[in-house]
């Protein structure tokens, strides 16, 4: 039961964050600017749309989308539900070259983190290893649920192809602040001992791609 509370919450959590960024997507499109999408997550089933207006001859600020519904994606929870706001400094002038940015998202997820990509020795309430009647180390494969705030800075290229066509190659790194629970796939029991949230904090590569743009007319 508490299982499926944790469920509902984090579902509940997930469609506002869709609806935040399609509200955000909406306010700039009725404000005009360019679309975009990002072309190798499409590729993989992951959606991760953009929409980015100018504010004078250097400065712009972009919503964003990112959406991985996968349960299961190569046997891995992938499902990530993340909206993102980044203002750009353009040194030429907008959509044109080099820019650098600053970016805040918040993220809700059901993922096995890059540490727990293999299986992971379960322990007890006391924190040792648990056996198997062989005398083996009880392992299993785990996975996290929860949120994520993300704060860093970035940087990218613009190429224009045409008037109105483009491609945008970025990159970013920030700082990841997770509050989450964690349980082990085979029975979805707890894995971990906190009452309720895991925190964790980390510094790592959390923005990459290139997507194709569209500069509406």
């Amino acid at each position: 039961m508490k299982h499926q509370n944790n469920m509902k919450y984090s579902n509940g959590l997930f469609l506002k964050i869709i609806s935040l960024s399609v509200f955000l997507l909406v306010i700039n499109i009725q404000s005009q600017t360019v679309l975009k999408i990002n072309a190798p997550f499409t590729v993989i089933g992951i959606v991760n749309l953009a929409v980015e207006k100018p504010f004078g001859k250097n400065i712009s600020l972009q919503a964003e989308g990112f959406i991985s519904p996968w349960k299961s994606f190569h046997g891995k929870n992938l499902q990530i539900y993340m909206g993102t706001l980044e203002g750009r400094y353009y040194f030429n002038e907008i959509m044109k070259k080099w820019y650098v940015g600053t970016y805040g998202s918040i993220a809700a997820f059901d993922l096995q983190k890059w540490n727990y990509l293999t299986k992971q020795p379960v322990l007890d309430d006391v924190g040792n290893s648990q056996y198997l009647d062989d005398g083996s180390i009880r392992t299993a494969e785990m996975y996290q649920r929860g949120v994520a705030f993300v704060f860093g800075i970035s940087g990218g290229y613009h190429f224009t192809v045409s008037e109105n066509l483009g491609l945008d190659v970025f990159a970013g790194i920030g700082s990841v602040q997770s509050f989450y629970k964690g349980y082990i796939k085979e029975n979805n029991e707890r894995y971990d001992k906190a009452k309720n949230w895991n925190k964790s904090g980390e510094i790592i590569p959390t923005r990459a791609g290139l997507m194709i743009t569209y500069i509406l007319p």
